[in-house]
């Protein structure tokens, strides 16, 4: 997949097939609406596109009035956005940075100068709660009607439920707000994931709990920043690691501002995923994982940050929740090979 910051680049298409928005989490009715993109780009004969904001338009006008509770909750970073949006076969992704200047376009000049000059867009295809330009002002029927003027086709399409709960980014994040990543999981299609470099931190969980001073054999943990301030989920979770090796690391993780820490170390101030595997992988030095990217999918919420109030308490606090992801993936794994054993029986009657 192509990726350009703006449309004012050598190589993007000349032509597409385009949707519009957000796309935080890339949940089951974005992966839907983006099966119909391709298809459709596919009989025009052009790319596929997407053209999404970064920041988010509600951050952008929550900073501008300063009104920081205005923001919405961040289910993923830019990575993974770029990343499910490839692996649903998108071809281009414009990311447009919302700014002042395009908070003020009205809905003509935005289909002037974005849709049509800047990205010739064919086709476009919005939900069914698609509004654009300055206030809010353009809705579909403008769009519509620009697009039976100007040349290009618009289609509209509808909520995508599962079990009868409408998919979208904010049932995502009132799930992972609530811990049920069984939930968000079903909404996502996939388990929820944060993947990211791996960056040095303070250092500090390789001596808690170490087999003698400076050992450095304790809580090792990977550090991943998550790049917005006010993740959709937070708390102490039971993980899987991707990238470490040929099969995923179980390990326990904690997503926030660790209240425990000094608030000025390396870190201090930013949102970061910490986590530690229950395993490390015996071809792997100590020190390998830095630098590397890897994907950590939170499968079970432990339960929410916890302030201790020295390393002792913060030491025994991450053994037992250790202790607690270990028993989660035991059950994990007993649940799992009860059912296939029952899809087994299942096949020979």
């Amino acid at each position: 997949m192509k990726i350009f910051r703006g449309f004012h680049h050598r190589g993007i298409a000349s032509a597409c097939a385009l949707t519009i928005g957000n796309f935080d989490g890339v949940h089951r009715g974005h992966q839907a609406m983006l099966a119909l993109l391709n298809s459709e780009a596919a009989h025009r004969g052009v790319e596929s596109c997407v053209l999404t904001f970064e920041p988010h338009p509600r951050d952008y006008f929550a900073g501008a009035h300063n009104k920081p509770e205005l923001a919405p909750a961040r289910i993923g970073t830019l990575r993974d956005k770029l990343t499910e949006l490839a692996r649903c076969g998108v071809q281009q992704t414009v990311v447009l940075p919302f700014d002042a200047r395009l908070a003020a376009q009205s809905p003509a000049e935005f289909i002037d100068e974005v849709l049509m000059r800047g990205l010739n867009a064919r086709y476009v295809l919005v939900g069914d709660d698609f509004r654009f330009g300055r206030q809010r002002a353009g809705d579909y029927a403008m769009l519509d009607a620009a697009g039976q003027a100007r040349g290009f086709d618009v289609a509209r399409m509808n909520s995508y439920e599962v079990h009868g709960l409408r998919v979208s980014s904010s049932a995502v994040r009132d799930a992972l707000g609530r811990g049920d990543m069984e939930s968000a999981a079903r909404l996502l299609g996939r388990p929820y994931t944060i993947s990211g470099h791996v960056v040095h931190g303070r250092k500090l969980g390789r001596e808690l709990g170490a087999t003698g001073a400076g050992a450095g054999d304790g809580f090792r943990t990977l550090n991943l920043r998550f790049a917005h301030w006010k993740p959709a989920a937070s708390g102490i979770f039971a993980v899987l690691v991707h990238g470490l090796g040929d099969v995923p690391l179980p390990g326990v993780a904690n997503l926030g501002v660790r209240p425990s820490l000094d608030p000025n170390d390396v870190n201090g101030g930013r949102v970061l995923l910490e986590t530690h595997c229950l395993q490390w992988p015996a071809d792997l030095d100590p020190e390998g994982a830095y630098g590397k990217i890897v994907r950590v999918e939170l499968l079970h919420k432990l339960h929410d940050e916890l302030k201790y109030d020295s390393l002792d308490a913060l030491t025994t606090g991450i053994a037992k929740d250790c202790d607690d992801a270990r028993a989660y993936f035991a059950t994990a794994a007993i649940a799992s090979h009860t059912e296939t054993r029952r899809q087994t029986t299942r096949d020979r009657i």
